[in-house]
């Protein structure tokens, strides 16, 4: 008997972590459709779309060279997945 109870705990746990591990995979899913959604908000915005942002630092840096400008880094977790 108490064999069967350590099986069927066993069991029980493994459910519960299966259904936890699908309750984090769908909010993680919807968290990401709300940060795509405020991502593209925030390119709506005129101080935005008024600059040729570049989306990495190695593209920042090349064209800091080319262009013999400083860098200006913007950061916001508002949208950043």
């Amino acid at each position: 008997m108490h064999c069967l109870r350590g099986k069927i705990s066993a069991i029980a746990l493994a459910l519960l972590v299966c259904a936890l591990a699908a309750d984090t995979a769908d909010a993680q899913s919807r968290n990401q459709e709300t940060l795509r959604k405020n991502y593209q908000k925030k390119l709506e915005k005129p101080f935005v779309g008024k600059v040729n942002w570049a989306r990495t630092l190695d593209e920042a840096i090349e064209r800091a060279r080319a262009e013999k400008k400083p860098i200006l880094g913007y950061f916001t977790r508002s949208y950043s997945p």
